[in-house]
């Protein structure tokens, strides 16, 4: 059974923080989905996953290809999941059931800590794990590096 961590972001931005957290799943072999809930956001983040170092390069595609299936990392807006993956992480508030994360190595849920409006949508996803009997840790960058301030 896997669990949900989330990751509030305070110091570096989304674009910054999903490929260290979705390059680690890749070196342990899981394919990643990456869920958002705008469309033209998840294309504004595939555009910016391809222009990062090629050190970092993420082997990624957009949602609604012929070859979603083969994708080691998947960016969608919907609910399914065409690329089996065993990591799931949610951008922008998208939903993760506690189903899904059962199903999972992992889930993610990244927040904008600025944002009252994702903070709150991630306290309900937060309670949401802890009702459904599932582990979920609350991760903080405030000190400068990513710490694991509470475990359910």
């Amino acid at each position: 059974m896997g669990h949900a961590m989330f990751y509030h972001l305070t110091r570096r931005p989304l674009e910054e923080t999903l490929p260290m957290l979705v390059g680690k799943a890749l070196q342990a072999g899981w394919r990643v989905a990456v869920r958002g809930t705008d469309r033209a956001r998840l294309e504004w983040l595939d555009e910016k996953l391809w222009l990062i170092a090629d050190d970092s390069f993420l082997p990624h595609g957009l949602a609604g290809g012929p070859h979603d299936a083969d994708q080691p990392v998947l960016l969608t807006d919907g609910p399914a999941l065409p690329n089996d993956p065993r990591y799931l992480v949610s951008i922008d508030g998208a939903e993760v059931t506690a189903e899904e994360v059962r199903t999972m190595e992992r889930a993610c849920i990244l927040f904008d800590g600025s944002d009252e409006a994702a903070l709150a949508r991630a306290r309900a996803q937060w309670r949401a794990m802890k009702d459904a009997g599932l582990r979920a840790e609350y991760w903080s960058e405030e000190s400068g590096r990513w710490e694991k301030k509470r475990t359910t």
